[in-house]
């Protein structure tokens, strides 16, 4: 399935997430949990030693280099060289009637990690990650010992040290899985797979394929699809295949395709939401003229006969879901209007007098602000479609329509449109010094991240 929205993270985007990750991994580190280590040893011509490591503390764990690279085909991998870490302990050693004890400071350096991370999607169509591989190698280890022996200490020293490397070792990548399962995969989880846009529609933005690395960057294709919340079926059209550009400016893209707009006014209309009822307390009184059989009794003259001075409403609807295109030179669409004229007679029901039938040319802004899509329309002249009465009626009435159109209309539809639709973005994400560009089926945003934590 094409999807109908894509997000691209860039490398950019992918070195200021591993920045957050790796901060967060560095303090997981330094609470690890490092266990007792005891046993014997025994030195030729001398005899038995028994020694025991306890209340090791770890200090600090700290990852001045790392690095994340894209695995085309596969997923993430990271990175980590130089790494070092501090632990404080307690030594017990006994051979024959020697007793000794002490506390220790030990130093590891040098240490270089590993880790591949596998990207996929559940059952419900969000995101997911796992770690499906992590190694951890150590090349030195420094301790200094605190007691009166010597000589006894580095025979100690050489029992223990090999030991206290696999300890760690192990202990790193059982922390790297358990952060990347508790952290990492949770936080993934908080991009919305549907969104509730109003009281009317939604938008799907369900994964239609696992996320894909490429040598620049991680593409995640969405459904990108608006449904009505009263009743979800099936939309009449395909999506269209998304040319991306080779834009890596940014450290996040959005393709919102041509359907991804078109099911909304898919959606909306199912949902009975293009329907706008206009009346004379609507209109600005700066206009100059009434809602009322009067005012087009001077294009229908046989008004003022049959229904005199009498308030009028304009029903105006959407006969089909409004289709817009996508071009090299911005976002334009061709609505067609239905315009239902009633006089509201005493008893206030509704006289039908006039069915106009309009088409108009739109053209739309959009920008995004506090993660939202958000638009304004620009409305072109009204022009005939069909209508019920003479050619010169018609032309009188669409100019009349156009004044009605611009003055109450189109700020109704900004008003909503200025409210916007929510971008696919987890939790705490922040976008910033934005670029809007439209291509051929699609309007690419680009976008810089910033991350705010709890």
């Amino acid at each position: 399935t094409d999807p109908g929205f894509v997000v691209r993270i860039t490398q950019a985007g992918l070195d200021y997430a591993h920045q957050q990750g790796i901060a967060i991994l560095e303090k997981e580190l330094a609470q690890l949990k490092l266990p007792d280590i005891s046993g014997d040893f025994r030195i030729q011509h001398v005899g038995k030693v028994n020694y025991e490591i306890s209340r090791l503390d770890l200090r600090s764990f700290h990852l001045p280099y790392s690095r994340i690279s894209l695995v085309p085909g596969v997923g993430l991998q990271v990175s980590i060289s130089n790494a070092f870490a501090e632990v404080d302990g307690n030594w017990r050693v006994k051979l024959y009637f020697i007793r000794d004890h002490g506390s220790f400071d030990l130093k590891v350096e040098n240490v270089y990690i590993k880790i591949k991370l596998k990207l996929g999607s559940d059952a419900s169509g969000k995101p997911t990650i796992d770690t499906s591989d992590c190694s951890t190698r150590i090349s030195k280890v420094r301790v200094h010992f605190q007691g009166k022996f010597g000589w006894l200490y580095n025979l100690f020293y050489s029992a223990v040290e090999s030991r206290f490397r696999n300890i760690l070792e192990s202990k790193v990548c059982e922390n790297v899985v358990t952060s990347v399962r508790s952290e990492l995969q949770p936080y993934l989880q908080t991009l919305p797979v549907t969104a509730r846009i109003d009281d009317k529609a939604g938008i799907d933005y369900s994964l239609v394929a696992l996320p894909t690395a490429t040598a620049q960057s991680l593409d995640v294709d969405l459904k990108g699809e608006f449904f009505s919340l009263a009743h979800r079926s099936a939309v009449p059209f395909p999506p269209l295949a998304l040319a991306f550009p080779p834009d890596h400016d940014r450290m996040v893209y959005f393709a919102a395709s041509s359907y991804f707009f078109n099911t909304a006014g898919f959606a909306y209309h199912a949902a009975g939401a293009l329907v706008f009822e206009i009346t004379e307390s609507m209109i600005p009184k700066s206009i100059g003229f009434h809602l009322n059989t009067s005012t087009f009794s001077a294009f229908i003259p046989q008004l003022e006969k049959m229904y005199p001075d009498m308030p009028v409403k304009l029903r105006l609807s959407a006969p089909s879901a409004p289709f817009l295109n996508i071009g090299p030179g911005g976002l334009s669409l061709k609505p067609v209007v239905d315009i239902q004229a009633y006089a509201i007679l005493p008893s206030s029901s509704l006289a039908p007098l006039f069915l106009l039938s309009l088409t108009s040319n739109v053209s739309a802004v959009i920008d995004v602000k506090f993660g939202h899509i958000v638009g304004s329309l620009n409305m072109g002249r009204y022009g005939a479609g069909a209508a019920q009465g003479s050619a010169r009626t018609v032309r009188m009435l669409q100019s009349l329509m156009n004044t009605i159109a611009s003055t109450v209309l189109l700020p109704h539809l900004n008003e909503r449109l200025d409210e916007g639709f929510p971008l696919p973005l987890p939790d705490r994400i922040q976008l910033s010094n934005i670029l809007v560009r439209f291509h051929q089926n699609f309007l690419l945003l680009g976008a810089d991240v910033h991350y705010q934590p709890r």
